[in-house]
């Protein structure tokens, strides 16, 4: 009976986590918010909505393994969404550990799209995918095949937040604004992390990769477009002013892009030459598979244009 399945979702107050939370409910397991701060607001669950549903609320820091246990152990969950802890030394190996020691028995992780082939050869250089990757090495070391799933989704439709200031100024600078990329959901990511928390090993059953999916969200759009899209929601003419690479990553930085993910964001987007290597998620084949991915394990998906008049406070 799904009703008997206890879930933590760790980092609640995040989009993806909230979103993730909230479709496990729906989905007729029970949830246990973890949080650093268990008085935090969670986004999208008023206290009365977290009432009705059930949600319990426990604190637990995911960069502090004995939080972990006493957390788990406490509430007798069995299935767990976390996500990448920044700055751990190991790349959370004791924390995946204090997991499985406390009784979790199926982890859902919320990796990232740029990682791709053997996770043991992702190059260190590469921060964002090999950061990930790491973590999914420990999960496949202490959990093995069956025991978790690491969710890889593309370009979160939220990194248009980064634009805020420039979209209230009316124009927007950016490198390379015709690089079409997959604009997600946070909500439907969520919808797929819920759907695979509940259903466990069982739903990638029969997959080419039983422990990683990757998503891609329903439309390849432009940088240029996503502009445009944007400004519809709020009624007004934004214009575009393109950037070489060097300046666009000035700008980026000056909005509040992390340095570590500036370069690989700009380097997805520059166009490629003929016969030059390298995998990008946005293109062919990759793209139609990660996209199918997010039709097949979210029950809804949103359109940038249906998600842009939903969020337009972001660009207040």
């Amino acid at each position: 009976m799904v009703s008997s399945l206890t879930t933590i979702i760790f980092g609640p107050t995040g989009q993806v986590g909230s979103s993730t939370a909230r479709a496990v409910q729906k989905l007729g397991a029970n949830v246990v918010l973890a949080l650093r701060d268990p008085n935090k607001p969670i986004p999208g669950l008023t206290p009365e909505q977290e009432e009705a549903g059930g949600y319990r609320r426990i604190q637990a820091d995911l960069t502090k393994p004995d939080t972990i246990e006493a957390a788990v152990r406490a509430t007798d969950a069995k299935r767990a969404f976390i996500y990448l802890a920044h700055g751990s030394p190991d790349h959370m190996r004791k924390t995946i550990e204090s997991l499985k020691a406390s009784g979790i028995e199926f982890v859902v992780f919320l990796s990232s799209v740029s990682v791709q082939g053997d996770i043991r050869k992702v190059p260190q250089e590469e921060y964002i995918p090999y950061a990930h990757a790491q973590v999914e090495v420990n999960l496949d070391e202490v959990f093995g095949d069956g025991g978790y799933v690491a969710v890889r989704p593309g370009f979160f439709n939220t990194n248009a937040s980064w634009w805020r200031g420039m979209i209230q100024k009316g124009d927007v600078r950016l490198a390379y604004p015709d690089a079409k990329v997959d604009w997600i959901s946070p909500e439907d990511i969520g919808k797929v992390a819920g759907t695979v928390l509940v259903k466990g090993p069982r739903a990638t059953e029969g997959a080419e990769e039983p422990t990683a999916i990757t998503l891609c969200g329903p439309k390849l759009v432009s940088q240029r477009d996503a502009v445009r899209i944007f400004g519809d929601a709020l009624g007004k003419k934004i214009t575009v002013t393109e950037l070489d690479e060097k300046q666009g990553r000035a700008v980026m930085l000056e909005n509040g892009v992390p340095e570590f993910a500036a370069g690989p964001i700009l380097e997805s987007m520059r166009p490629k030459k003929i016969g030059e290597g390298g995998f990008n998620p946005f293109q062919g084949e990759a793209y139609t598979r990660a996209a199918a991915n997010l039709h097949k394990y979210a029950w809804d998906v949103s359109s940038l244009e249906e998600w842009a008049k939903a969020n337009k406070n972001i660009f207040l």
